[in-house]
């Protein structure tokens, strides 16, 4: 993993797939908890980014079918 500061209140990061996708995970095991633990407003939080994450990631392989043909 890699990040690096773009500004200040803007990140960049470098991960592995499987990096990625063990943080997803999480994120979805947390944004699916129905305790009283986390706070509603944080896994609205979690599941709007699970959204982006979703939307981006179906955009990488529609890229990756067109390129391949």
């Amino acid at each position: 993993m890699r990040l690096e500061r773009i500004r200040p209140t803007v990140l960049g990061l470098v991960l592995h797939a499987h990096e990625l996708a063990t943080l997803m995970t999480a994120a979805r095991c947390v944004a699916e908890a129905t305790s009283a633990e986390v706070p509603e407003s944080a896994r609205e939080e979690l599941r709007a980014l699970l959204r982006d994450y979703d939307q981006q990631l179906r955009r990488l392989d529609q890229t990756a079918t067109d390129e391949t043909g």
